[in-house]
């Protein structure tokens, strides 16, 4: 098990300045003051040895394999020790910080709409446990839905400003406050935007599409059939360039966590709007750099780390693609003689092609040729390139995956009998999007309530139905990824009312816990906490005073131990990427910044404050959870 993030939550004062390494970022872990048992002794975890994957994994291409070891490689190259940090810059070259605002000099510019969130008292938007809980009734897809979307999603939310220093802030949260994501829209024609199907770049500075290319109708009609009206997708790219200015080797891991990041603030703004969101994870990389119009690259060096005009650092990442729909529960499907259709029976009617990855490779590889509007601008004048960074990109590469399993587009609901929505202040969705900051420094006296803990936690949960999930996880905004947990959360409980300090463990997947159990130190209690939920898989795992502990394995960092709580995440890295395949690794860090984001619109919404850690010590993490090498 690999850490894959870290969170302080507590009475905080929030980001008024541009920032130190942690704030506007969810990353690493963060834990807290340390006096744990004399049995706890501090090790180096042994770095996972590729070489130890089982001989029967011969079904993987020895390109795969060397892959996977790129990826591993990577992964401990980059970690933090209390003897050395990662490889990183020395010093910040402000004269070449890079722009953080990406344009396409010369395309189509179409202005959005400006929509400030309402007061609850206008009845406008709905309240913040609303969107989680109840489905919202759809907008329609238009020019002004479509504004609001972008602007509770990827917008700018604040300008700050010190001395003659002037920066902005975003929805969504960034590591350095340096945003390497950048976002897309592929829909239909839209009045007011354009005649025909579009590719467009969201611009956040101005809060205004740039349409980089239209597409044909018949080729757009072809790809959604099947689909609910009023559908279109999101992209999302990353600029390693971005992060690895102040960051170095370690971009590569923040670039993804807030690839994360982004598709929670999509999940979330969607909602309130009244759409689903699904990601469509079986297409390749290379379909996404096809349909998002960033194929065309010049190939960048993957060997040491240099200094000079490298313009191909600023040549932009394809990440991800996200379907958004309306909600909707689909009525049940009748013959001519109006007799319910079993299942099974209404298999063509359902037909979607997104859902056949091959014949959607062939719809995108026809967009080839297609002439792109707009010229990117220049974000540097000069570079370092750090070659590992873009060694990993490369291994970590999707391709093509044939296994059709397209996302339930069912509408889901979750019982709500058991969450205590009594916590939340009375604000509505929009206004805790906006109100988003990351704290730089924690009081250290706030007690945060037991049953707020327990409830902040539950939201965490990808699903605490009782009932049958109706395709995988249910909650918002987990139900977006495709995938079953992979990440946990070990609590460091610092400051909350009638619980004792100690370390606490989140099983966030009950299909990890009999393994979870079994790699970690044998003197754990495993005992359920008093007035825990009972669908809550929550354990305390040791009696003891963190606040120390959790500071030094931040790096030092005394927010860690002055929250109500910190937490790190633990992912299933080996199984999960050696099953998968490496690039899983990436996709791993989205995990954790989508949970990242839900814990910062949490805390903001019972009235605290949350910061992610970007800088914490991995393998010494480890070391006060695990009993061995195989996690």
């Amino acid at each position: 098990m690999r850490a894959a993030a870290a969170w302080s939550i507590g009475n905080g004062r929030l980001a008024s300045s541009s920032s130190s390494s942690s704030s506007c970022c969810f990353s690493p872990r963060t834990f807290t003051h340390l006096r744990l048992p004399s049995s706890f002794r501090f090790r180096v975890c042994r770095a996972f040895d590729s070489r130890s994957i089982p001989q029967d994994e011969q079904n993987h291409p020895s390109s795969q394999a060397a892959a996977m070891d790129v990826v591993t490689t990577y992964h401990d190259e980059t970690k933090h020790g209390l003897q050395s940090y990662a490889r990183g810059p020395h010093g910040l070259d402000w004269a070449n910080q890079p722009n953080p605002f990406r344009r396409y000099v010369g395309a189509r510019v179409v202005p959005l709409d400006h929509l400030p969130p309402s007061p609850p008292a206008e009845g406008l938007d709905p309240l913040y446990p609303a969107v989680f809980l109840e489905p919202q009734h759809p907008n329609p897809l238009t020019m002004a839905s479509l504004s609001q979307f972008f602007y509770d999603s990827l917008a700018l939310s604040a300008w700050k400003t010190a001395g003659r220093s002037t920066w902005s802030l975003r929805i969504n949260p960034s590591s350095g406050n340096l945003h390497p994501t950048e976002g897309y829209v592929i829909s239909a024609p839209l009045p007011g935007i354009s005649e025909s199907p579009f590719v467009a770049h969201y611009a956040p500075k101005e809060h205004a599409l740039e349409v980089r290319a239209e597409l044909p109708l018949n080729w757009w009609e072809e790809l959604t059939q099947g689909l609910p009206e009023g559908s279109f997708l999101v992209g999302l790219t990353s600029i390693f360039w971005r992060e690895a200015w102040k960051y170095g080797e370690r971009a590569f891991r923040y670039c993804n966590h807030d690839v994360g990041h982004a598709i929670g603030a999509v999940s979330v703004a969607a909602a309130a709007l009244g759409w689903e969101c699904r990601l469509i994870d079986d297409l390749g990389t290379k379909e996404l750099e096809i349909i998002l119009g960033v194929s065309e690259k010049k190939p960048v060096s993957t060997n040491g780390t240099s200094k000079g005009h490298f313009p191909e650092l600023e040549q932009e990442h394809a990440d991800c693609l996200i379907l958004l729909f309306p909600r909707q529960v689909p009525a049940e499907p009748k013959d001519d003689s109006g007799s319910s259709i079993s299942e099974g029976q209404n298999e063509s009617s359902q037909k979607v092609f997104l859902s056949d990855p091959l014949h959607s490779s062939t719809l995108i590889s026809r967009l080839v040729g297609l002439e792109w509007k707009g010229k990117p601008n220049a974000l540097s004048k000069e570079h370092v390139r750090w070659g590992i960074i873009y060694k990993v990109a490369e291994a970590a590469r999707k391709p093509l995956t044939t296994k059709g399993a397209f996302p339930n587009l069912d509408h889901l609901q979750i019982d709500n009998s058991h969450q205590a929505l009594s916590v939340y202040e009375s604000l509505t969705a929009r206004q805790v999007v906006h109100k988003r900051r990351s704290a730089v420094e924690m009081d250290g006296k706030y007690g945060m309530r037991k049953e707020v803990f327990y409830q902040i936690l539950l939201k965490a949960m990808p699903s605490v139905d009782t009932k049958e999930s109706l395709g995988g996880e249910l909650q918002i905004p987990f139900r977006t990824l495709p995938w079953k947990a992979e990440l946990h959360m070990a609590l460091f409980v610092h400051t909350v009312v009638d619980l004792p300090k100690g370390i606490y463990f989140l099983v966030r997947n009950p299909s990890h816990e009999k393994i979870l159990r079994e790699a970690m130190r044998a003197e754990f209690e495993w005992e359920k906490p008093s007035g825990c939920p009972a669908v809550l898989p929550l354990y305390k795992l040791v009696s003891a005073d963190c606040r120390s502990v959790a500071a030094l394995l931040s790096c030092h960092q005394e927010i860690a131990g002055d929250s109500c709580f910190s937490l790190g995440m633990i992912a299933h890295f080996n199984n999960a990427i050696r099953d998968r395949g490496p690039w899983m690794y990436p996709r791993l860090f989205w995990e954790s910044g989508v949970l990242g984001q839900l814990l910062y619109l949490e805390a903001h919404a019972v009235g605290v404050s949350a910061t992610g850690i970007g800088c914490y010590f991995d393998d010494s993490g480890c070391s006060v959870l695990l009993n061995g090498n195989n996690f």
